[in-house]
């Protein structure tokens, strides 16, 4: 099984600077390759604590220089935020960088705040995401962009440097809609899984995806990949203490962050389901939400971590999975032993745990870039 960190780059420690979080961010990102991991992530977020990674590629460009091994992984580029121009070209650069290592995670955008920092219509997102998408990927397969569509509209242009091998089979996308889904069948684009629906939900769209998927396709759908927060530790009650107070600390950070609790989510377009969540939340109460979505995360002994991560990659029949180990205003140094518990443990089992397939790495391009 392919198993992966993500970088978190929260900030939720009284008196911490952000420079003190970068430091010791990229510090646990440099660890991943010597301690056996086999990818590198980062989520992209904007003008808050939650996370502060605006620039995904700049940071894995980065890491791409100070790495020779692993996969270096978006999750996620926000698409409805950017010039899908700039998206394809930074993209094409930083895979000739790092010698074929991208593989390519988007989304659409949950949070209010970044949108109305970008001067973005929110309701327009799952449009601009589906066209963007479309825009982009076609863009790095064939060596050039161009798209006439409802909301984006690109004369052709080529991409420098040319992209030199196919990104088919290794693009994911946060969330599927039904709006979007037979497009990224089409596409051929796998789905990232990150915890924050109930898991029978989680399934039943997972399933939607699939079914299109091989209408469309006539094969089977990539396999997705999960994302969690993990916390290890060799004492189970002390690994508990880690859910009560960091586990359940990002929880309610991403409820903060995201406004799981504002009613009005429901009328902007695209975004139904949350405004449904907000009247949950204020029918049971935020401390119900923030235990809800705490209990998805992973957390226990190294036993009891391997086990529940296969268990979650059996449910959804995954094809690897990504760990965040720093979050939630968890001290830098439980972090890293956290982190180095989990390789030296869990890690090396689940690695050997067979899903039937590879992840990353790409193949020859479907049409002559030049």
């Amino acid at each position: 099984m392919h198993v992966g960190m993500s970088a978190f780059f929260q900030n939720r420690i009284e008196g911490m600077t952000d420079r003190e979080v970068y430091r010791h961010e990229v510090s646990m990102a440099e660890l991943a390759e010597p301690l056996g991991f086999d990818s590198v992530w980062s989520a992209e977020h904007h003008f808050d604590n939650y996370t502060m990674c605006p620039s995904v590629t700049q940071f894995l460009t980065y890491m791409a220089g100070r790495t020779t091994r692993v996969g270096l992984g978006s999750m996620v580029i926000v698409l409805p935020w950017h010039d899908p121009v700039r998206v394809a070209e930074e993209i094409s650069v930083l895979d000739h960088v790092s010698d074929g290592r991208v593989i390519l995670g988007v989304g659409r955008g949950l949070g209010r705040v970044e949108f109305d920092g970008f001067r973005l219509e929110m309701g327009e997102s799952r449009q601009r995401f589906v066209e963007h998408s479309e825009a982009i990927l076609e863009a790095l397969e064939r060596g050039y962009i161009e798209y006439d569509g409802e909301l984006y509209k690109q004369p052709r242009k080529e991409i420098r440097p040319f992209p030199f091998q196919s990104f088919k089979g290794r693009v994911y996308a946060a969330a599927v809609s039904p709006e979007s889904a037979r497009i990224m069948a089409r596409l051929g684009i796998g789905i990232l899984i990150i915890a924050q629906k109930p898991w029978e939900k989680t399934v039943q769209e997972l399933e939607a995806y699939r079914e299109i998927y091989r209408e469309m396709n006539g094969v089977e759908a990539p396999k997705p990949i999960i994302a969690t927060f993990i916390g290890c530790h060799e004492d189970q009650g002390v690994a508990d203490e880690m859910q009560a107070k960091y586990i359940r600390g990002y929880s309610r950070s991403a409820l903060e962050h995201y406004e799981f609790d504002n009613a009005g989510l429901a009328d902007v377009p695209g975004y139904e389901y949350y405004g449904a969540l907000a009247n949950n939340i204020a029918k049971h109460g935020i401390d119900a939400f923030v235990d809800f979505l705490s209990e998805l995360q992973v957390w226990g002994t190294p036993d009891r971590v391997y086990e529940r991560l296969i268990e979650y990659v059996n449910r959804v029949d995954a094809a690897g999975m990504i760990g965040i180990f720093s979050y939630g205003g968890m001290p830098h140094d439980v972090a890293k032993a956290n982190m180095q518990l989990f390789a030296e443990k869990v890690l090396p089992r689940l690695q050997d745990y067979d899903t039937g397939v590879e992840i990353g790495g790409g193949g020859p391009l479907t049409v002559a870039a030049e």
